[in-house]
């Protein structure tokens, strides 16, 4: 050993000083080496060898080099390591390389020198992959050599190469069974640079540590537990430490804290709603039983409790034994829980789950549960048939007309130091600022059980008692609109006052009613207001039917007791007598438990009325699905219909339109060539032949102007105010089509909210051009006898030739005349309708686009709600396919609402000597 150090140190050189310290080494090797060259067979590697060392010493590395490279002997390998380590200090990083990769030796000491300066020389190369392979061998294969793991887990940390860190501290934990390298591990996970590594990776270790140190097991199950949580790994590490603490040797005596905790947090975590019940079944009675088993004081009734819940909701998935022992643990376990906390905890939870999943507000429940915790405040329900009096009776303890009606929704009178009136819905809660408002909610009959009214009001009687009267709707005595309506929130009250008429007492119906409230709440005491005493006639057989009222009472309800009351007794000594009553009736013993058992049912009937909700959903997103589509294939036919009315419109609009232009045309080719014709009485036999053309041609376009301005134009204006008359009518009777169609659909819908209306603004435009175009028509002098048909250049010609020769001038004059009378003037007359017309061109243009118009409101609106039909039709869908696809998506969480439920019960009779609860 002390040669390797030698070696390593390249001090081999002091085995050749001896005593000679004070004498450079360089001249007592010199003299050595000389004595040595006198033997026979001289032996010189050696001390070239020792000599090599010192020049390195010195820095004389070209000399070391050359004594070095003359080696022979066993230390030839070394001076090889040493030749490329002087390469390595001249900078001669390649050369180093090639010498360092060259050494062949078996010496592990050796090796592992060669190896680390190599990985040096590759880390100052920057070849970091070849620096990481030859660290790695090194350890494989001397992982003992001197500070070698050190090295390499700082180089791995530097760079930051965390799976390399985390292989080899693992590797050398299991190899060196070393708490040290364990530590050095919980680092790595504790900084997150774990999670890549699967779960079952770190198996055998955890193994290996359990049977070292349990409280560092402890920390380092947890820190990998704290890692995995958040990852797409987390059930895979469920799965693989259930599989791991299900084989171990657990003791609960050994107050695993930690582990318990750990269990506590991540068993609630997954049944809060967030994973389905198949997922779940996976790993869940694993987990409970390790819990079980390992459970510290603190937890063992809770896990006792989660072990018993689940095997009741999923039997036969948690072992017989485990249910066995956590059922014997839990009836003789006492547990120190805040079992209202832990309730209403419960009850936050499903409550900010339904209003994730648009379950609505369900303002009413909270409030109910709001008022099960104010325990300073007792419940009195005053029920009974209608038309007993109850709100006489309310009325008079209140000493205020609060109810001139019957109730219509279930009202609590508490007291308050400033009246506030409130209406709690599912949907919302609405403020009544007026006595008024609260009257008109009393004299509501539609959806007035949906509500509930909060009466907080400035009054002595229910100060002093502590009290509150929660006021109801009258009974009917029929069996299921009591039961499901008036009697649905029964379990709020402390005690109940059934209100009887002292003139017809307990009759049928009303132990009927009374049956109905003993089977919904069988703990809730029942005693009785025997009320309208006043009525009945003498006192003696009012004291009779008192007592005879009490009795048949007591043969139904023995306990139950009885209070005479009328409206038209003196009030102090009444209410003296009242307040009596009411502290004998007060159901304050163990007020706690009790309503403790009233919040738990409440919470019970909202994971049912949620189940309840969920198909109610279903239902009305297949209703709605259903009469959307209805709606669609109607609202597309109503499109049709009206794209079938524009177009008939149009065609009858402009077909009448056209029929007076071809009116106007028609007189045109009937009167203008009679009236051109006429013209020839303009010829005579002394005109100037020369010139009668043009003078024709002026007078024939002067006559046609005056008939069209004075006669045609106000003809074809009076025919086109005619015909926008005509058309007004038209667009009415589409307008009024129009409206039947939208009454229609908004008796469908339920309310206002098609609304068809036509743009009539398309009339007064028309009124506007028909007027601005017949206000004046100017003629453009149209060439009816300048024109070069051969027939008039002829008489042109022959007026300027012959014109000035009398005898031809009675020749000419006949022609002429002739011409004239006898000429075709279509041509011409065509031209002057197509000037007449022109300026209307463009506005019969443009007639089936104003039709258009006139119908593109309601035909837009139309359009809008085929698409929200349609939106409606596919949104549903989706949404319904998804929750038939993913029933469990709805389901699962409730049930593990339930389950929570269940494990609280479990826990209400913890160290009761209890073994099942039902």
């Amino acid at each position: 050993m002390a040669l390797e150090k030698q070696l390593i140190q390249k001090t081999y050189y002091n085995m050749f000083i001896n005593e000679q310290e004070d004498i450079h080494p360089v001249r007592v090797l010199g003299e050595v080496l000389h004595e040595e060259a006198k033997q026979d067979l001289p032996d010189l590697s050696s001390i070239r060898y020792a000599q090599g060392e010192v020049y390195f010493h010195h820095k004389d590395y070209e000399t070391a080099i050359f004594k070095w490279e003359n080696i022979s002997n066993e230390l030839a390998p070394w001076a090889k390591k040493n030749t490329a380590d002087a390469y390595l200090e001249l900078g001669l990083l390649s050369t180093a390389e090639d010498i360092y990769t060259a050494i062949e030796t078996d010496d592990p000491t050796l090796m592992a020198e060669v190896a680390l300066q190599l990985f040096s020389l590759y880390i100052e190369r920057g070849k970091l992959g070849a620096a990481v392979s030859t660290i790695k061998k090194t350890i494989a294969t001397n992982p003992d050599y001197p500070n070698v793991t050190e090295i390499a887990r700082t180089f791995f940390e530097e760079q930051q190469d965390w799976d390399n860190a985390v292989e080899l501290a693992i590797t050398e934990a299991k190899r060196t069974e070393s708490l040290e390298w364990f530590d050095i591990l919980n680092t790595y996970i504790k900084n997150g640079v774990t999670k890549s590594h699967a779960p079952n990776y770190f198996t055998q270790g955890l193994i290996l540590l359990f049977s070292l140190d349990k409280r560092k097991f402890e920390q380092l199950v947890s820190s990998l537990w704290n890692s995995y949580k958040n990852e797409e790994s987390y059930f895979t590490w469920l799965s693989e430490i259930n599989h791991l603490l299900l084989n171990l040797e657990l003791n609960r005596d050994e107050n695993w804290t930690v582990l318990s905790n750990l269990h506590k947090e991540h068993y609630f975590s997954l049944i809060e709603g967030k994973y389905f019940i198949k997922v779940l079944q996976d790993f869940i009675p694993d987990l409970l039983t390790n819990w079980f088993r390992l459970a510290d004081r603190a937890n063992v009734v809770l896990s006792s409790a989660a072990v018993l819940s689940w095997n009741e909701l999923f039997p036969a998935t948690i072992s017989t034994s485990i249910v066995s022992e956590a059922e014997k643990l839990i009836s003789l376990t006492e547990t120190d829980m805040d079992e209202l906390d832990e309730c209403l905890t419960l009850f936050d939870s499903i409550m900010s789950w339904a209003e994730a999943h648009d379950m609505g507000e369900n303002n009413r429940i909270k409030w109910l549960v709001d008022q099960l915790v104010d325990f300073d405040t007792q419940h009195l329900f005053i029920t009974g048939l209608s038309g007993t009096g109850k709100s006489t009776f309310v009325n008079t303890v209140l000493g205020e007309d609060l109810q001139d009606s019957p109730t219509s929704s279930m009202v609590m009178f508490a007291y308050a130091s400033e009246s506030e009136i409130t209406e709690i819905t599912d949907r919302e809660i609405i403020s009544l600022p007026e006595f008024s408002d609260f009257q008109d909610r009393m004299d509501r009959r539609r959806n007035a059980l949906e509500s509930i009214i909060e009466f907080k009001h400035p009054n002595a009687f229910l100060q002093d008692n502590r009290v509150a009267f929660i006021d109801t709707p009258g009974l009917k005595g029929a069996l299921h609109y009591d039961r499901y309506e008036v009697l649905k929130h029964l379990q709020i009250a402390d005690s109940i006052l059934f209100v009887i008429d002292a003139n017809v007492p307990f009759t049928e119906k009303e132990q009927g009613a009374l049956k109905q409230i003993q089977e919904l709440a069988p703990d809730i005491p029942i005693h009785f207001l025997l009320s309208k005493m006043d009525t009945i006639a003498g006192e003696q057989v009012a004291l009779r039917i008192f007592d005879e009222t009490r009795a048949k009472i007591h043969s139904y309800l023995p306990d139950s007791k009885v209070f005479a009351f009328s409206s038209q007794y003196e009030g102090g000594q009444q209410l003296q007598e009242l307040t009596e009553f009411i502290q004998s009736i007060k159901n304050t013993r163990n007020i706690e438990d009790k309503r403790l058992a009233k919040l738990l049912y409440f919470i019970r009937t909202t994971i049912a009325g949620l189940l309840q909700k969920r198909i109610d959903v279903e239902n009305q997103l297949v209703e709605s699905v259903r009469w959307n589509e209805e709606m669609l294939m109607k609202l597309n036919g109503a499109v049709n219909q009206l794209k079938d009315t524009e177009n008939q419109k149009a065609k009858a609009i402009t077909k009448s339109y056209r029929g007076i232009k071809e009116k106007i045309e028609k007189d045109l080719s009937d009167h203008l060539p009679k009236m051109l014709q006429e013209c020839s009485s303009l010829i005579k036999e002394d005109s100037n032949f020369s010139k009668i053309h043009l003078e024709l041609n002026e007078e024939m376009n002067r006559r046609i102007q005056d008939y069209l301005e004075q006669t045609v134009m106000p003809k074809f204006y009076r025919s086109l105010q005619d015909w926008i008359e005509a058309c007004k009518a038209e667009f009415d009777q589409g307008q009024e089509f129009l409206n039947e169609m939208a009454e229609g659909f908004n008796q469908m819908y339920g309310e206002e909210r098609l609304k068809f209306d036509c743009d009539f603004k398309i009339l007064d435009d028309w009124r506007r051009d028909t007027d601005r175009m017949t206000s004046r028509f100017q003629l453009e002098t149209i060439n009816i006898l300048l024109r070069r048909t051969p027939s008039q250049f002829l008489l042109k010609s022959a007026g300027k030739l012959f014109g000035a020769i009398s005898q031809n001038k009675a020749l000419l004059y006949n022609k002429y005349k002739a011409f004239v009378e006898n000429e075709d003037y279509s041509e011409a007359i065509a031209a002057v309708s197509k000037q007449f017309f022109q300026p209307f061109e463009l506005f019969e243009k443009s007639l089936e686009r104003d039709i258009t118009l006139f119908f593109r409101d309601p035909l837009t609106v139309l359009n809008r709600s085929v698409e929200e039909a349609r939106s409606g039709i596919q949104s549903n869908q989706e949404m319904l396919n998804k929750m038939n696809a993913n029933p469990e998506m709805f389901r699962d969480p409730l049930t593990l609402f339930d389950v929570r439920l269940r494990q609280f019960e479990w826990m209400t009779v913890a160290g009761k000597g209890m073994q099942t609860i039902y």
